[in-house]
């Protein structure tokens, strides 16, 4: 087992564990964070997805909190560090699932509606600053 993916889960507090029911407006516009490009197009995604990824986000969220109490109590540095590392971790998956949202999601509706290239260029320049 992945140390990493086990602190991930293990580490964190039993309510920051427990599957949060959280519900979002899915008829937002998303724009790019880009100054010079200001296309809009409806990004929607299903309520289940959303959950998902809020609710990964809230327990990554618990977890920094937790990592900030360690280092507020002095813990050894060890563990303060694979903490973080879980935290990149699950991020990571974060990342990856909102990536693959964006893949079967917008990629497909941008080449049904012919805006193709405009998509195509925004996730470069996200994926420019998103990877190292």
């Amino acid at each position: 087992m992945n140390v990493s993916n086990r602190l991930g889960q293990e580490s964190l507090p039993i309510s920051q564990q427990a599957e949060d029911s959280h519900s979002h407006n899915t008829d937002h516009k998303h724009t790019a964070h880009t100054p010079e490009d200001t296309s809009v197009h409806p990004h929607v995604h299903s309520e289940e997805s959303l959950r998902r990824i809020v609710n990964r986000l809230s327990r990554i969220e618990g977890h920094v909190r937790g990592i900030k109490t360690m280092v507020q109590q002095s813990s050894p540095c060890p563990d303060v560090l694979l903490q973080i590392a879980a935290v990149r971790g699950a991020l990571d998956r974060v990342a990856r699932i909102v990536l693959d949202e964006h893949l079967t999601e917008c990629i497909a509706r941008a080449a049904k509606e012919g805006n193709m290239e405009v998509e195509i260029e925004q996730l470069k320049a996200a994926l420019d600053r998103f990877l190292p």
